[in-house]
């Protein structure tokens, strides 16, 4: 866990929990859900929950029997910790390093667990564009080797992209980058 936040927030747990909310602010969950992903006691996460609610950081919703907790997307810091926290999973530089240096490229998207906030040590990228997988896997490892972490790549072009749309939309995906 070292990283920017660790210098200055002390709780491991709170820092996942930033790190699961504010890196794709869509992303709601549970208690016992998080104390599950995390292994860590329900006491320690509902602590660090109740004092994000608090703050403000964190909105909570009740549903049914659970509450849901989600980032807050008015609170004022919002845009800086969601900036802070693509800098600690990596992102930032995944997109520096790789995406704007590939040249024929239309999009990008981050999927599965890094898409959900969890930072599994996998980034897994969906690439769509016209790409040379030579140059494309010699910028992923001078990338790894910076972030610390493991990139796989699904390269595909428009018409792939356009059949595979439909099944994507049932995983987790944020669209990182796109040509203007």
């Amino acid at each position: 866990m070292d990283n920017i936040f660790s210098g200055i927030i002390s709780s491991k747990t709170r820092i996942k929990l930033l790190i699961r909310f504010f890196f794709n602010p869509g992303t709601k969950s549970y208690l016992r859900e998080l104390a599950k992903e995390f292994d860590v006691s329900t006491n320690s996460i509902r602590e660090e929950l109740n004092q994000l609610t608090r703050t403000n950081l964190l909105i909570s919703e009740k549903s049914g029997r659970q509450v849901h907790y989600k980032a807050n997307k008015d609170h004022p810091i919002f845009p800086e910790l969601k900036s802070m926290v693509s800098k600690v999973m990596g992102i930032d530089q995944v997109i520096d390093g790789i995406v704007g240096r590939l040249g024929d490229i239309e999009s990008a998207y981050l999927i599965d667990d890094y898409a959900e906030g969890k930072d599994s040590g996998i980034i897994d990228l969906l690439l769509v564009g016209n790409i040379d997988q030579f140059h494309l896997n010699d910028l992923s490892r001078k990338t790894e080797r910076y972030i610390k972490r493991k990139i796989r790549t699904v390269v595909v072009n428009r018409e792939e992209f356009n059949d595979f749309f439909p099944k994507l939309k049932t995983r987790p995906c944020i669209m990182i980058w796109e040509k203007q």
